[in-house]
């Protein structure tokens, strides 16, 4: 029986898939997909060693509680891990991987067995002097060996038996080539016969080298064996965390393969959601070369393919499947991962291929109907069905299924149905939970377009495949005949009505793109007016600074009774508070009702509304609470067609009595500013020299307010903090 995979075209996709795999090891990963969706996320984002390939160990690790001695190339397979987490903790790791690979402590005696080896996983002869010289005697020895048989290669004596004067290896041993009657002039034993019949022999004048390397290597071996017995003796003890770190290298394993994986083949990793909506953009389904991007949603119970014979129905069904499948097991894929969607889904249910068997006794519909009653113990299920009235009557089987659908539907399973049949498709085309989607056919270039249509039924176009694929005209003239000229104009109907829904769907699309640019255009607008109410504000601002400025220079032009200066000063004043006066306002249009917790935007910032008192509102931005005219916010996110505009108001009051200090105590920030300006206009017209500020300590944000207003205000020569009291900053003016 297939499995799911092979079913869904996806075995050569996994097969590459696990190909990046330091080890074999089964595609799912156990535990909460959505803590391991966040660990692939972190180690997308750097550049990692690559991981090194380690043999399964859970028989090595039963050996080790066992108190067994492993090979030397066993331990090693676990100093691999070992160094490889090594090498992640030496890198800069963003969360949560960090706290992840952080929290892996490898103990102090198993790291020390890692100086014992080399990089090829041997004995590191510079950490054992008697290994040193085993290795040192062996390869002497070997030199000897072939400088004596490269002498006798180039003798005169064994020259007319030589079959050349090159040094063999046969079965790990150093030989020589000769003919048949070489025995006359040397003494050797034969290790082999060559395919034209020749002798491999090796001489025994150097049997004695050869004894001499068998015993250096059984030392070699007995030293090795010393170290394998007391490397185990530390694994037993520490059998626990070896046990432990094997775990965590297949679970990292897990995360780099699919990082490389995506990486290799630019893939996106979709996470499943909590619901069971799915929408795919530009999909492409790895089987396919070349394939046409799919784009299609499923939001209800039942999806109802049908269509064009060869049209991509069977496709569809599988691409959907592939998609839950891949995401459920954190699997990328090429997709648009912006605008996909795939939900969350307990098991996915392949009923594909023909379930007819001889060997069994079962026919085609009878082995659909097993795979049915299996589906009635399934809960939180997706389905695909292809070819659900497959081996007998349509009519019968279209009543039977669409009862069997409404059933399971109500058992929280999903369906995905393609059929040739219309039957089915009109019984259950009334249900609003069922989403027809039809198979498009190019009638001019006279084959299937692999597009669909959502919302309409599919003619299957049974004559036209058979004349694409090499039927006779005649005969397929002839069996439209015997169809019937009924059926064949409700062919024609359903043809005209997907062709009106194409169109119609079409035209909408386009609607929907002339609405999208004309909000773009309509936001660029608002955006500009904001740019321009706030350079109107700020030239307000300015014609009010001028204003009280220049007033100072009329009140200082009178103390020093240049009445004349003075008038031309106070003449200059007042056609700056004119100027002020005679701004335009912006044009206020239909008023939109403001409510606390609204979302809003004073000025160029936005904040949210947090109580309402009369014309004015108290807001908060930016952390900092604010007391403004409600006039001057404006609601964020969807407006009516006529949305409010903020009212600029500029008011100028005449200069009164000065004072030389004020208190800010308890104010919000921009009702601060407004006293401070009043409070600084009135002292330069009075013609004070030096003034005090009260704002107080508390968290600092009010004293930071005044300091910024103060930086920027003109005709201030400097300001300072009160010594020993940081409430209150000086003002020279």
């Amino acid at each position: 029986m297939k499995t799911l995979t092979q079913k869904l075209d996806l075995d050569t996709f996994i097969d590459n898939f696990k190909s990046f795999y330091a080890r074999e090891k089964k595609i799912q990963i156990v535990g909460d997909i959505n803590q391991h969706h966040k660990y692939i996320q972190a180690l997308s984002t750097i550049e990692f060693p690559a991981i090194k390939e380690v043999p399964n160990l859970d028989t090595e690790l039963n050996r080790i509680q066992k108190q067994g001695v492993l090979r030397l190339e066993e331990i090693y397979a676990f100093m691999v891990m070992v160094s490889y987490f090594n090498a992640l903790k030496a890198l800069t790791l963003p969360e949560p991987l960090n706290r992840w690979i952080r929290e892996i402590e490898i103990p102090g005696e198993v790291s020390e067995i890692l100086l014992y080896f080399t990089d090829e996983g041997q004995l590191n002869p510079e950490r054992e002097p008697e290994l040193f010289d085993i290795e040192k005697a062996i390869k002497h020895n070997k030199t000897a060996i072939k400088e004596s048989l490269y002498k006798m290669a180039h003798s005169s004596h064994l020259k007319d038996y030589l079959v050349d004067s090159q040094v063999h290896f046969i079965n790990g041993e150093e030989v020589l080539l000769v003919r048949g009657g070489f025995n006359r002039v040397i003494k050797a034993s034969v290790v082999g016969r060559s395919s034209g019949g020749y002798f491999y022999i090796l001489p025994q004048s150097i049997a004695h080298l050869k004894e001499k390397e068998s015993d250096l290597i059984s030392r070699k071996e007995e030293l090795v064996y010393r170290y394998c017995l007391k490397f185990s003796a530390i694994f037993h003890k520490w059998e626990r965390f070896l046990g432990f770190i094997n775990r965590e290298y297949d679970r990292f394993d897990h995360y780099q393969a699919r990082v490389q994986f995506a990486r290799a083949y630019d893939y996106q990793f979709i996470l499943p959601h909590k619901g069971k909506q799915i929408h795919l953009s530009e999909f492409c389904h790895p089987a396919i070369d070349n394939p046409k991007p799919v784009d299609i949603t499923l939001d209800k119970s039942v999806m109802l393919i049908t269509g064009v014979n060869a049209g991509g129905k069977t496709m569809l069904l599988k691409s959907l499947l592939a998609a839950v499948f891949m995401s459920k097991n954190l699997l990328p894929f090429r997709c648009n991962k912006e605008k996909t969607i795939i939900g969350h889904y307990k098991s996915i249910e392949a009923v594909i291929d023909d379930p007819q068997s001889v060997k069994n006794d079962i026919s085609t519909f009878a082995g659909r109907m097993v795979e049915f009653a299996k589906l009635f113990k399934t809960q939180n299920a997706i389905v695909g069905v292809d070819e659900i009235e497959l081996g007998t009557d349509s009519d019968e089987a279209a009543s039977l299924f669409r009862v069997m659908l409404d059933e399971l539907r109500n058992r929280g399973i999903t369906f995905i149905v393609t059929t040739h049949h219309k039957r089915l498709a009109s019984l259950m085309s009334s249900d609003d939970d069922v989403e027809l989607i039809a198979a498009l056919y190019d009638e001019a270039r006279r084959e299937p377009t692999y597009t669909f249509l959502q919302g309409s039924i599919g003619k299957s176009y049974a004559f036209e495949t058979a004349e694409r694929y090499g039927i006779p005209e005649f005969i397929v003239a002839k069996a439209k005949q015997v169809y019937g000229e009924d059926k064949e104009n409700l062919n024609e109907l359903i043809e005209k009505s997907t062709r009106l829904e194409r169109e119609m769907r079409q035209k909408i699309a386009k609607i929907d793109e002339e609405l999208q640019s004309i909000e773009r255009k309509k936001e660029k607008l608002d955006n500009l007016e904001e740019k321009l109410k706030e350079q109107h504000r700020k030239a307000i601002a300015t014609l009010e600074n001028r204003y009280n400025a220049a007033t100072k220079r009329a009140q200082e032009a009178m103390k020093a009774k240049e009445s004349s200066e003075g008038r031309r000063l106070l003449n200059e004043a007042h056609r700056h508070k004119e100027r002020s006066k005679e701004a335009k306002k912006p044009k206020q249009l239909e008023k939109v009702e403001l409510q606390v917790g609204d979302r809003i935007k004073y000025r160029t910032s936005k904040g949210d509304l947090l109580a309402i008192k009369g014309k004015e509102a108290t807001i908060e931005v930016g952390g900092l609470k604010m007391r403004v005219p409600l006039d001057q916010l404006k609601r964020t996110g969807d407006l009516p067609k006529t949305a409010p505009k903020p009212k600029a108001t500029v008011t100028v009051e005449k200069p009164g009595r000065g004072a030389i200090s004020i208190k800010l105590l308890g104010c919000f920030a921009d009702e601060a500013i407004e006293k401070l300006d009043q409070f600084l206009s009135d002292a330069l017209v009075n013609g004070f020299s030096e003034v005090e500020i009260i704002h107080g300590t508390g968290s600092g944000v009010l004293k930071n307010v005044v300091i910024d207003y103060l930086k920027n205000y003109p005709k201030i020569q400097s300001f300072h903090g009160l010594k020993g009291n940081l409430g209150v900053t000086i003002v020279k003016l």
